[in-house]
């Protein structure tokens, strides 16, 4: 079957962003991801292995593609304006992304980040690199925080997207299906002991609780359960203490997400493999893009290319 589009998949991770582009008849030309963990990953989930830091990749050997996809990590940007436009963003790997659409001028392109991108260094950040891509040559160019919780999945997690094509279109973002959500929709039904806290783990947790009630301040855990509409959101360090999100179970402590429910909660389809270990899973997924809202964002894409 003759593909509808070529794209790239930078900053890769695991691939969420990628696998709504799959479904609508993309073929990835290119990946990047230096992670080894995330590269075993994605090559076990889709037969191709990553190639590894973007930074040692010759750009003209890219493949030409119609769509560049990045989740790629925010780095502080240097304080020297917008007069430089491109150049400002050397020494950040946004620098990297620019580069290759400079050179190879996809018709679109779809990056992601943590919502307080946009109010990073005062906005300096945020602002830097829609006047880049606006100099590079991109006519439209549009940027949109959405939220998971509003697109179906029971997970409260923020992420901004820009979206840019080469010509003037007509794009919007999508707007949020407003789906009602449930935990107990994503949850297991039966789960290994190794998943629940300790009592030293729960102990230190509640004395945590209270000096932070007293002080009026601090991190403390949250606790969900089948009826909560959406958990926080699910951060790469959830394998440290899992404190988090915490399941309540009958007469025991409490526990943390098994790796196949952050899976879920991240809109990854079940049958998406997991060769790692759960710490290395936990991490992954709370790096990964809530898929369910790529898909929608994929949707509107596709008419363009």
């Amino acid at each position: 079957m003759t593909k509808k589009f070529k794209f790239i998949d930078l900053f890769a991770g695991i691939g969420g962003i990628r696998i709504p582009f799959d479904e609508l008849g993309g073929e990835c030309v290119f990946t990047s991801e230096s992670d080894k963990f995330a590269q075993k990953t994605y090559e076990s989930n889709y037969s191709e292995m990553p190639h590894g830091d973007i930074k040692s990749v010759d750009i003209n050997e890219i493949p030409k593609h119609d769509l560049l996809l990045a989740g790629f990590p925010c780095q502080a940007f240097s304080h020297a304006g917008l007069k430089k436009g491109f150049d400002d963003t050397r020494g950040t790997l946004f620098f990297d992304i620019a580069t290759i659409l400079k050179t190879h001028k996809p018709k679109a392109f779809l990056l992601e980040n943590v919502k307080g991108l946009k109010s990073h260094d005062g906005g300096h950040t945020f602002r830097t690199i829609i006047d880049t891509l606006n100099r590079i040559g991109y006519q439209t160019i549009e940027h949109q925080v959405l939220n998971a919780r509003d697109f179906g999945l029971p997970q409260n997690r923020e992420r901004v997207f820009i979206v840019g094509f080469w010509k003037h279109t007509n794009f919007f973002f999508p707007e949020p299906s407003r789906r009602k959500t449930r935990l107990g929709s994503i949850l297991q039904k039966r789960v290994k002991d190794k998943y629940t806290i300790s009592d030293k783990l729960w102990t230190s947790a509640i004395k945590r609780r209270e000096r932070a009630i007293l002080k009026g301040n601090g991190f403390s855990y949250k606790l969900f359960n089948r009826d909560s509409i959406y958990t926080s959101t699910l951060s790469a360090r959830y394998y440290k203490d899992g404190l988090e999100i915490l399941i309540e179970q009958k007469n025991k402590n409490p526990r943390r997400l098994t790796p196949l429910e952050a899976r879920r909660l991240q809109g990854f389809p079940d049958n998406f493999i997991i060769p790692v270990s759960d710490t290395q899973a936990y991490k992954q997924f709370g790096n990964a893009v809530p898929v369910s809202v790529v898909r929608e964002i994929a949707k509107k894409i596709s008419p363009f290319l």
